[in-house]
């Protein structure tokens, strides 16, 4: 076993300031962009409770096992810099910044012994992932797991047990799955008969139990939420959306993105006695646990769970890829890399959470383009539309607005929800694109979308020319952006004379559009 070498202090320093700035250059025109999805309708709120009240238990947000590391920090962040979204995305670049430090010192471990300088296209895989890049910016919870996942398996690794339990106690108050994590380790130590060793990764076990406690004695439910509970614990324990959850788990770790490079690269290792050591033993024992419970556990199945383990997934590419002869050895570099850049910009034929690539920031501009032209055109008129944009007019601090709407909110825009409204109650009606689904994709073949409907409880979303014959609306705006819109929809002038919209209303003509 090669002889770790004593690294002076500056050396960190200087590979994290390389790093940070990295990562700050590559998200410079999205550091004020608006709050996005599960951050207005959970994590931002949380953090505000406790920023302003001092609630380690949100208020403004429906209280769920999730613990308040993430919300803690932010709060930490803001008292020094005051509440703003170019705060809060700086206070995730920093972490960000700080992830792929360790995820680089996590490479260098893995690959002792092997020749060349792996680590560093390990680090720059991750560093131009498409979840890297849309995680790196949001206030979510997978960011710190990932950074806290790998110092903890770094420092288990080099056999600092102790120091690698006290990294494991911010990781579960930071995300309560991440107990996957230390329990592995106090497995493999127990397994070993290294009982002593294996004791303090009791403490972060505690401390997730601690949080839970506080969680029941505040909410009177262990987990805080049933609906919640119900969702993301038993929700994919069914004979069908198990194994598609697997499907999906396996297909994101060893195709998606361009990965099958990386895995063939791993296979050939293989063959040739690679990764036997016990450290990767670990490390794949805590990838495959991840993955197994992911597909168990939360409803959701989004990519961006696989997020602490990714570091893992892009060493062993890295390393397997160096053991490769010179010009393969290179083109397979090269290609995985463009095929990870490209995955930024290129959305695959197929639906996808908009989170998983720079999606997220075209739906966020169009909420932002609507909501602006809201308050220009519609001020002090109710909106009927669904979450989030529900959300974001309602809480000028998530950045879409200057004062807040009366909101009609909906929880989808499934045509028999709408359905239920009553005519007379909708005056301004918001419509949009929730997901990202290319008009050619396989799901919308009659058989795929009706096991949706059966199996996933997937209902049709109403449409444009519904609108108009229920409720008597004409569209007055619709913005594009990627293959994303936004329509707006508002009370015909002529089944409402006089109405208070007609007097208000700056709009344009008819069925006007536009393209951001």
């Amino acid at each position: 076993m090669p002889v770790r070498r004593r690294v002076r202090p500056g050396v960190y320093l200087m590979f994290f300031a390389g790093f940070g700035c990295l990562v700050l250059l590559s998200h410079l025109p999205f550091l004020r962009l608006p709050y996005f999805w599960d951050e207005l309708g959970q994590f931002i709120p949380a953090a505000l409770d406790l920023y302003r009240e001092s609630a380690w238990v949100p208020r403004s947000a429906v209280p769920n096992v999730h613990p308040p590391g993430l919300m803690a920090y932010l709060a930490g962040f803001w008292l020094l810099t005051g509440h703003s979204i170019a705060a809060t995305r700086l206070a995730m670049l920093l972490l960000a910044a700080c992830a792929l430090l360790a995820a680089f010192l996590l490479a260098i471990e893995l690959g002792r012994g092997t020749k060349g300088t792996p680590a560093f296209l390990a680090v720059t895989l991750l560093f131009a992932s498409p979840l890297f890049v849309a995680q790196a910016l949001l206030a979510q919870l997978d960011m710190p797991a990932m950074l806290l996942t790998s110092a903890a398996l770094l420092l288990f690794l080099q056999e600092r047990h102790r120091a690698a339990a006290l990294a494991s106690i911010p990781l579960v108050l930071v995300k309560e799955t991440a107990a996957l994590a230390p329990l592995l380790f106090l497995l493999w130590l127990a397994g070993e008969k290294r009982f002593r060793e294996a004791s303090w990764f009791l403490l972060p076990l505690a401390a997730l139990g601690a949080w839970l406690i506080v969680l029941a004695r505040t909410t009177g439910h262990v987990f805080g939420n049933p609906e919640f509970t119900e969702y993301n614990a038993f929700y994919l324990l069914h004979p069908v959306r198990f194994p598609l959850a697997l499907a999906r788990r396996l297909y994101t770790i060893l195709f998606g993105d361009f990965h099958w490079i990386g895995v063939l690269a791993v296979l050939a290792a293989l063959r040739e006695g690679a990764f036997r050591e016990r450290a990767w033993r670990v490390s794949f024992s805590l990838l495959a646990g991840y993955v197994l419970m992911l597909s168990l556990l939360g409803g959701a199945v989004l990519e961006r769970y696989l997020l602490p383990v990714l570091p893992v997934v892009y060493a062993a590419m890295a390393i397997a890829i160096s053991t490769l002869r010179r010009p393969l050895r290179r083109a397979a570099g090269v290609l995985l890399i463009a095929g990870l850049l490209a995955g930024n910009f290129w959305n695959p034929p197929y639906p996808f959470p908009l989170e998983n690539n720079l999606a997220f920031t075209d739906f966020v501009r169009l909420q932002q383009a609507a909501a602006g032209y809201l308050e220009r055109a519609h001020a002090g008129s109710t909106v009927t539309t669904a979450w989030p944009l529900a959300a974001a007019l309602r809480r000028p601090e998530f950045g879409y607005v200057s004062r807040p709407f009366h909101v009609r909110r909906l929880r989808d825009f499934s045509a028999r929800g709408v359905a239920a409204l009553h005519p007379a109650e909708v005056q301004v009606f918001v419509l949009y694109s929730r997901d990202a689904e290319p008009p050619w994709s396989l799901l919308r073949l009659p058989f795929l979308r009706e096991i949706r409907r059966r199996v996933y409880g997937f209902e049709r979303p109403v449409t444009g020319e519904e609108l108009r014959q229920r409720f008597r609306l004409r569209q007055e705006m619709r913005w594009e952006r990627r293959g994303q819109w936004v329509e707006i929809y508002v009370k015909d002038r002529q089944s409402v004379p006089g109405s208070s919209i007609e007097a208000r209303a700056v709009s344009p003509p008819a069925g006007a559009s536009a393209r951001l």
